[in-house]
């Protein structure tokens, strides 16, 4: 059974998760200032990446603390592509960056971040050729939607639209391909709240039906055409939908009336992905501790920024813990 290759990997999963951050740890980083923080940081993983520059080079830290776990990972998980649901939004990132450099003629070789599968050169190759025997069909086929697209607009926020598309699509593909109930559960409603945030942001800014069919995923749970129904709708009618879907429960406090708190309905998003992943804990077979810990070293990550960003710019201590993401005992 596919459970049964996780044997020899979940211990090492286990011992990682000592690694991840307390929520005690937590409130001694916000009631701390930002040279406390250095401090604190110096005794966790990401001690070992912390220059002079910091904090205003911290993003940097964290991405090196986050693709080295991933980058251990691959090499040490049974299947691969499971790690890839997580890496997948660094190719995506690069697949966006190198795409308009190569479109403007800039070198964006700098912003590339290794994903732990696709080299540099493997992507440049295909976003100039269009051709790859190493990437997915799904993401080949979004590239070369992108140079379709770019051939008769000089508009670059198409890239983002395009390729944010063909992400969702290729997560729910590999969901799927590898058969594991619980990942494709936690991929399905990603896409849902991402389709569900995206939608709510178009209807209120009054975007065409066209606008929607464009940046909506069709791999969600909710079909599509269900929110293209909205587009000339006013915001309380899709308000009032959503208040009777199955994530009624999910998004009430955020769609009061018509005010969207985004703020609150991106952090619902993640909450809700780690109360999924929790049950993690009681097992000892199959992917779901190693899944677990990948979303847990993301919000980890998320955490941080926040909290380093927060001190810069001055927010109390109270705005940034009301900001924060769901964090649990390991």
């Amino acid at each position: 059974m596919k459970q049964d290759l996780y044997h020899q990997l979940n211990p090492y999963v286990r011992l990682k998760e000592t690694e991840i951050l307390a929520p005690a740890f937590y409130e001694q980083l916000i009631a701390a200032d930002l040279p406390k923080i250095r401090e604190l940081l110096n005794a966790t993983a990401y001690g070992k990446y912390l220059t002079a520059e910091f904090p205003n080079d911290f993003d940097a830290v964290l991405n090196k603390e986050l693709l080295a776990s991933y980058s251990e990972l691959v090499e040490r998980a049974p299947v691969p592509e499971v790690v890839f649901i997580f890496t997948m939004r660094f190719t995506l990132h690069n697949l966006k960056v190198l795409t308009k450099a190569h479109y403007i003629g800039e070198n964006y070789d700098y912003l590339y971040l290794p994903d732990g599968f696709y080299s540099l050169a493997e992507l440049k190759h295909a976003i100039e050729t269009g051709k790859s025997a190493v990437l997915p069909v799904s993401i080949l086929d979004s590239i070369n939607e992108v140079r379709e697209y770019l051939a008769e607009s000089a508009i670059l926020q198409g890239i983002d639209v395009i390729y944010d598309r063909g992400f969702l699509k290729e997560q729910r593909r590999l969901g799927e391909q590898l058969g594991y109930p619980e990942l494709l559960k936690e991929i399905i409603t990603f896409i849902d709240l991402t389709n569900i945030i995206t939608a709510l942001r178009c209807v209120l800014q009054k975007r065409s039906q066209a606008f929607l069919t464009a940046v909506l995923s069709s791999s969600g749970s909710i079909p599509k055409e269900t929110y293209l129904n909205f587009a000339d709708k006013d915001i309380t009618t899709l308000r009032d939908y959503l208040l009777t879907s199955e994530y009624a429960d999910l998004l009430a406090n955020a769609i009061t009336g018509e005010t969207i708190d985004f703020a609150q309905l991106d952090r619902i998003k993640d909450n809700r992905l780690t109360e999924m992943f929790a049950s993690a804990q009681t097992q000892a077979f199959g992917p779901l501790p190693l899944l677990a810990y990948l979303n847990a070293k993301e919000i980890e990550t998320k955490n941080l920024r926040l909290i380093v960003t927060g001190k810069r710019s001055g927010f109390t201590n109270e705005q940034i813990k009301e900001r924060m993401r769901m964090t649990y005992d390991i």
